[in-house]
């Protein structure tokens, strides 16, 4: 909240009125921040999405989410507030670490599965040219998961119905970030680990088979992304001693006690 209060400082020394518009440049947590900035000053200013990373523009800059985190829950503060545009251009990704480029992947796997099967087996048939970061490729990437995602925003803007199926793995995923803290895992690290343990899920309750269960657990560690609590970038990020300590403390109560804070269980 720091931060918001700094971007409502800044627009008032500006002398922003109703009229103006903010701009979120750079990744989730920018454009979150600035649109939720946009909503509340002078109760909702225009703003504009242009992110920067593949996680912004295949998830968090489409849909009218902004948000905050709040010590006991991600995203815990925050308003549904649409962006007058989005704009994308892939070659700010061309400085983008792999890391990121990587976890972004996650959010793209999702929409395969909730919604767009012949999608996830294009992703399955090229994913070493994603990859590579081959332009043809990502443009069909980003097109392909704008609109999906726009369809199921379209129909269902506030999230009663729909729109729950874009949290594939979220919940799991929103544990895993609170549990270890935030940063230590990418938030597409967490969603990778959460779509397997909500597959894994699925197949235990006989929801699905076990080829596809294998089919999205191989495609996500293919984007080198982890589908358990194991994640070796997590690991280097804080040491091998402070990861244990973090694992054990996340118990079995821990993390289903994280899970039930998450907004997206209601």
């Amino acid at each position: 909240m720091e931060m918001i209060l700094e971007i409502i400082d800044t627009a008032m020394d500006a002398k922003l009125d109703r009229k103006s518009t903010m701009i979120a440049l750079g990744g989730g947590v920018v454009g979150d921040m600035t649109g939720f900035a946009a909503a509340i000053y002078q109760r909702g200013i225009k703003f504009i999405q242009v992110p920067t990373t593949v996680m912004a523009m295949v998830d968090s800059a489409v849909g009218g989410k902004t948000a905050v985190n709040h010590p006991k829950g991600k995203n815990m503060i925050g308003a549904f507030y649409q962006p007058e545009a989005v704009i994308i251009d892939t070659k700010t990704l061309e400085t983008l670490p792999d890391r990121e480029f990587r976890s972004g992947l996650a959010e793209v796997i999702k929409y395969g599965l909730i919604k767009d099967s012949e999608f996830f087996h294009w992703l399955e048939e090229n994913m070493d040219d994603i990859l590579n970061r081959k332009t043809d490729i990502l443009s069909i990437v980003f097109r392909r998961s704008c609109e999906n995602k726009a369809i199921i925003v379209n129909a269902d803007e506030k999230e009663t119905g729909i729109r729950a199926t874009l949290n594939l793995g979220h919940t799991f995923g929103h544990a895993i970030e609170t549990g270890f803290g935030y940063g230590v895992w990418l938030h597409g690290e967490a969603v990778g680990a959460g779509i397997a343990m909500a597959a894994e899920m699925s197949y235990q309750l006989g929801w699905i088979d076990q080829d596809l269960l294998t089919r999205i657990i191989t495609l996500i560690k293919k984007c080198d992304l982890p589908s358990t609590l194991v994640n070796p970038y997590a690991l280097y990020e804080v040491g091998v001693d402070n990861y244990r300590m973090k694992l054990k403390e996340l118990t079995k109560d821990k993390f289903i006690d994280l899970m039930s804070m998450d907004k997206k269980v209601a």
